[in-house]
């Protein structure tokens, strides 16, 4: 019986069986829906039109039938006690019954069938609960009362059946529909992707040609005439940088020297506890010891303090000289001062030399044409790297939306085939999703 009536009621809605194998093509599909969807309404409104009618006159019946009860007279034999029970029980429930079927009922089917659904249950909870004291005494007229209410429960049976078709039919098409959405999406993500990698493409090859030219311009440099005055300028450099290694040596050589023999006496002024010697030497140190070249007058102020010290300290044995060079400095504190001092000077000038040799080098018209390429080059090259990176990134989404895309184009054909209970043959007319 369940077949039949699902049969008919696929006739009716889709008329003859579908081919065997049912061609659409992705762009066809929203309008194949939305006939489905027509058609299936269609059907719902033209199925449950006469139910909802054979409601409304059920309701209408059963009023008529509640309103009666009150007019009925009673069996002279019932027991005393349950015509009582009648006499309290009927106003009750004649009032619940009537507010239960006067209640407004749709039009719509959607918001019918869940009205009607509920004067269903409250006609029920009326004759389960104060209906039930008067099954003895209105036998007839409860039993017609129970008759009423079975004849609107099958009809809403059969709003049921047909709203459960209704709605399995909408849930396939809205499914459909939304597979079909997120492929268009998909279409519409891989246009943009294909505008994305021809800007990246246009702006490869611009970077890649004008890297390309900027090393053949660099090329180009060692045969400039300018590069004669470039080299005269590295070779002055050259010289002057080998000057002032040579003047850091020396000052190095000096400073180190003293600096050890000193740290002895730092030790010893500590261990005789002369706060004043102790000072003097640190001070000293310091500013041997400093990365920067010594003001020579606060350096010939402090070696003047500290080395009476560390002599006083190798008079008297405290202090043992280890080397020629040790012994040569402190032999003759006050050469030592204008050596060291002498050193400095010279230190500060090679260094203000080199200072003066590099910016006319940095300076000069190629090489900064020369560096200005180099920066711009290596600019190129980062934002190049970038750029491909991009490229390798949109090609491997790419490849994963194909992926997706098939998968979507199943779930799409399995879909339509559910509807039409059927095989389908889905055609991609949009390339893009091919």
């Amino acid at each position: 019986m369940e077949k039949n009536c699902m049969g008919s009621f696929l006739e009716k809605l889709f008329g003859k069986k579908e081919p065997e194998v049912f061609t659409i093509s992705i762009g066809a599909v929203p309008a194949w829906l939305n006939g489905r969807e027509k058609t299936a309404r269609s059907a719902l409104l033209s199925e449950t039109g006469e139910m909802q009618k054979n409601i409304r006159d059920a309701i209408l019946k059963l009023q008529q039938i509640t309103n009666t009860i009150t007019l009925a007279e009673q069996d002279e034999q019932i027991h005393p006690k349950l015509k009582s029970i009648a006499k309290n029980s009927l106003p009750q429930f004649v009032k619940a019954m009537n507010a239960s079927l006067a209640k407004e009922m749709p039009d719509e089917v959607e918001e019918f069938y869940p009205a009607a659904v509920e004067c269903l249950k409250s006609c029920l909870n009326s004759t389960r609960g104060q209906g039930r004291y008067l099954q003895a005494v209105f036998p007839e007229e409860m039993k017609a009362v129970k008759s009423g209410i079975d004849a609107i429960g099958r009809e809403i049976n059969d709003i049921t059946a047909s709203l459960t078709r209704y709605r399995k039919e909408k849930t396939l098409i809205n499914t459909v529909l939304s597979l079909h959405t997120a492929l268009l999406d998909i279409s519409a993500d891989i246009q943009k992707a294909e505008e994305k990698d021809q800007r990246i493409t246009v702006r490869i090859t611009e970077m890649t040609n004008r890297i390309a030219a900027i090393e053949k311009e660099l090329q180009a440099f060692p045969v400039d005439k300018q590069m004669a005055e470039v080299n005269t300028l590295k070779a002055a450099l050259l010289e002057a940088e080998n000057r002032r290694d040579t003047a850091i040596r020396i000052n190095a050589a000096l400073s180190m020297t003293a600096s050890h023999v000193f740290r002895k006496a730092e030790k010893i002024a500590v261990r005789q506890k002369h706060p004043s010697e102790i000072s003097a030497l640190r001070h000293t140190m310091e500013l041997l010891s400093d990365h920067a070249v010594p003001d020579t007058r606060d350096l010939a102020a402090a070696l003047a303090a500290a080395c009476p010290v560390a002599e006083r300290m190798i008079a008297s044995d405290e202090i043992t000289l280890k080397n020629k060079e040790e012994r040569a400095i402190f032999s003759d504190t006050k050469q030592f001062i204008a050596d060291i001092c002498a050193s400095c000077t010279d230190l500060r000038s090679q260094e203000e030399t080199c200072r003066i040799a590099q910016e006319k080098l940095a300076s000069h018209p190629l090489l900064v044409k020369i560096h200005s390429l180099e920066r711009e080059k290596a600019q190129l090259e980062t934002m190049l790297k970038k750029e491909n990176l991009a490229r390798v990134e949109l090609k491997e989404w790419r490849e994963k939306t194909q992926e997706k895309i098939l998968k979507l184009s199943e779930e799409l054909t399995k879909k339509i085939e559910d509807i039409i209970g059927g095989g389908v043959q889905l055609q991609i007319d949009d390339q893009r999703l091919a």
